[in-house]
């Protein structure tokens, strides 16, 4: 909520928002605005809104149950890839070539683990963040990979177990190349822009 301060220097009291407060409330006021829409447009149209809701969560508890299995199985790959130590062991072996091209290899273990996990790139980009600084060069660089890139198998779990189709062809392969142009691009970005 809001809390009234007193400044130095200054007439009156100021009014400033702690721990995002403001916009953890705008948030909760635009998701129940959107909600109130819906049901207002579907109560207009003269659809039956009760019904359909009901019948979209079967739906969506149906698709969850069927995506169980392959998240599972991803979550449990993603934990074990990171608690065996392959991610350290391919990053020191990739070191002399990172360094030779002038990339940060700090950042190796980000680009590897970014197409699986979204959570697990997220906390090594956050402790790359309280290890060099926010304003470091490692930072943004890691800051730009991130956002650039796509947890690649996640995503293909989601929406390929979720429509029930075995075979991935060529969609595996192409996010891949998307994720390795965004890795060169995020280090050209960071040469020409800093």
């Amino acid at each position: 909520g809001c809390k009234k301060r007193k400044r130095k220097g200054r007439r009156g009291p100021a009014f400033y928002m702690d721990g995002g407060g403001a916009m953890a409330q705008i948030g909760a006021a635009a998701v129940c605005a959107v909600i109130a829409g819906i049901v207002a447009v579907g109560y207009i149209k003269g659809l039956p809104v009760f019904d359909l809701f009901i019948e979209g969560a079967a739906q969506g508890l149906k698709t969850a149950v069927k995506l169980l299995p392959t998240l599972v199985g991803l979550i449990a790959a993603i934990s074990m890839l990171r608690a065996s130590g392959v991610l350290e062991l391919l990053t020191g072996a990739l070191r002399p070539l990172t360094e030779w091209i002038g990339f940060d290899p700090e950042i190796v273990p980000l680009a590897l683990l970014r197409p699986f996990s979204g959570s697990g790139s997220v906390s090594y980009v956050t402790s790359l963040y309280s290890r060099f600084g926010a304003d470091s060069e490692t930072a943004r660089l890691a800051a730009i990979l991130a956002s650039s890139t796509e947890t690649t198998f996640y995503a293909a779990a989601v929406y390929f177990g979720g429509r029930g189709l075995r075979s991935t062809r060529y969609t595996i392969p192409a996010a891949l190349c998307g994720d390795c142009m965004a890795v060169v691009l995020s280090v050209v970005s960071i040469r020409l822009f800093g």
